[in-house]
């Protein structure tokens, strides 16, 4: 890989953040410009973009519970959604080619289906790294919106196995009940495999052996990655590994939006069909709105996670690089519904990183849709007779609470958005709730239910603790907002935004640690 190529993806990838739009848009304007200078994709380029690819589904299984896919908001939404959108846009299609418009014309009736189902898919890397910067893959939006996206992982894999006319390996089931068999072995081995590179290393051997495996009886390596993941889910160390392999994965992620831009050279006329595809993505995001409210999602929730859906996906882009293998498609074709793709990547950015501003503006209308029954985790919780609220119950929030607890009691409450964290803490008899910082429902119940006077936000994500500040000062919150920050210049942030205390963590962590040495050395020695 070209050095110049990084440079010129940091360069745009860097004007893009300083513009309030996620990196990966900079990087796939890069791909476009570096195609321009005459830069082709293949080589190392496609193996660092498939390793990422790989990873994110790794680090997607290590998150996810089985019983989330089983829930019909999930898997009722994404199949109902993709039939809808292929008898509707195949429809579509079908008909812009009866009138013979530009690239349309001559398609057949199966062509016309098969360009729709390849736009019925969701970007799975485009969300998921979405919802990662804004800390939001535990929520409820974000898992719905995972799930959803798994599902149709599924489906666009069934469809690539089925297309090939090759069934899988009969060595197929005995390589799942193998990886069933030593699942315990291999999480042994993540507990002891330290907090560092061996830790990292763990992760992408399992991730590449995990694809390897799987492509050599005839699966999806995908798919591969994705299941290794899941199996390894239920341990304790799971989100660590995660974590660790974050800055890795988002790394080779470059790559991977790098080689959707050096698909091919946009001309005139397959930028204007693109964009006329593109025209379909209001009604696929309010299709899901639709679906997920249908089955019991709060507006909110379902707003969040559709918006995180307005996309067009990689999938689509191999589900069409198929049809063109097998003769179905022109190659014309692949590159449309590249730069279809793309559009949708740079359109949706904004949205998304203005997603909670943009609820709060149409509460009211979106609101309106919601169903009259709530899912159980779903449902808004009193705040009366509490006094403090600590927000996000992880490592820092649960020695906040504690702390808390033993000065006033009962009138502490945490909130957590995470369900298997809600549940695994209320055994541990920890007073809390499912909720999220971003969710203007939650300040308007307490500002005219409760009579709280302190909002502590103990969570990491910055931006996130930055627009809820901004929110609790925007809903007229009375009390004191205090926060837990990990650098200078975030503190002077969010007193700006309205915070009434922000704490350094490192410097509050060394002033206890000294404490705690002092006390110790002032003890008397134990005989």
């Amino acid at each position: 890989m070209d050095p110049l190529w990084l440079a010129i993806a940091f360069a745009l990838g860097f004007a893009a953040r300083r513009i309030g739009l996620p990196p990966l848009v900079g990087y796939l304007i890069a791909g476009f410009v570096l195609h321009a200078l005459g830069a082709e994709s293949g080589g190392l380029i496609d193996e660092v973009a498939e390793v990422g690819v790989l990873l994110m589904l790794f680090s997607i299984g290590l998150k996810l519970q089985l019983r989330t896919l089983a829930r019909p908001v999930v898997w009722a939404s994404a199949s109902l959604h993709m039939l809808v959108t292929v008898v509707v846009l195949g429809g579509v299609v079908f008909g812009l080619a009866a009138v013979g418009l530009s690239s349309f014309s001559g398609l057949s009736l199966a062509q016309a289906v098969l360009i729709a189902f390849a736009l019925s898919f969701s970007s799975t890397v485009f969300a998921v790294k979405v919802l990662e910067d804004k800390g939001e893959v535990s929520s409820q939006h974000g898992k719905t919106a995972i799930g959803v996206l798994i599902i149709q992982d599924i489906v666009a894999i069934v469809f690539m196995t089925v297309s090939k006319g090759e069934i899988p390996s009969i060595w197929a089931i005995p390589l799942v009940i193998g990886l069933v068999v030593v699942r315990p072995l291999l999480g042994r081995l993540m507990d002891r495999s330290g907090h560092g590179e061996l830790l990292i290393l763990f992760g992408l051997v399992l991730t590449l052996a995990g694809a390897a495996s799987f492509e050599f009886v005839g699966l999806k390596p995908d798919l591969g990655a994705l299941v290794v993941g899941i199996l390894l889910a239920q341990y304790a160390r799971a989100p660590e590994l995660a974590k660790t392999l974050l800055n890795v994965k988002d790394l080779l992620l470059v790559g991977f939006f790098l080689s959707v831009g050096l698909t091919g050279s946009p001309s005139p006329t397959s930028v204007a069909v693109a964009a006329l595809l593109c025209l379909a993505i209001p009604l696929k995001s309010a299709l899901f709105f639709q679906l997920m409210c249908r089955f019991k999602l709060r507006s909110r929730n379902a707003f969040l996670a559709s918006l995180s859906l307005t996309n067009y996906s990689e999938f689509g882009l191999i589900v069409a690089a198929v049809g063109f293998r097998t003769g179905w498609l022109s190659a014309d074709w692949l590159i449309i519904l590249a730069i279809a793709v793309a559009i949708t990547f740079v359109a949706a950015s904004p949205l998304n990183a203005r997603s909670h501003t943009l609820f709060v503006r149409y509460r009211d209308r979106l609101s309106r849709f919601e169903s009259d029954t709530r899912l159980p985790e779903d449902e808004l919780i009193d705040p009366e007779g509490v006094a403090v609220i600590v927000v996000g119950m992880g490592h820092l929030g649960r020695h906040a609470f504690d702390t808390i607890r033993a000065e006033l009691g009962k009138a502490v409450i945490g909130m957590e958005r995470d369900p298997e964290r809600v549940s695994a803490l209320r055994q541990e008899d920890y007073n809390l709730f499912m909720g999220d910082s971003t969710d203007p429902d939650l300040y308007e119940r307490i500002n005219q239910r409760g009579k709280v006077r302190m909002i502590l936000l103990a969570f990491d994500n910055f931006q996130e603790k930055l627009e809820t500040v901004k929110l609790i000062k925007r809903q007229g919150f009375p009390g004191q907002i205090a926060v837990l920050a990990r650098h200078e210049d975030e503190i002077e942030d969010l007193k700006a935004a309205g915070a009434d205390a922000a704490f350094n963590l490192s410097d509050e962590a060394g002033v206890g640690f000294a404490r705690h040495a002092l006390a110790k050395m002032e003890a008397p020695p134990v005989d």
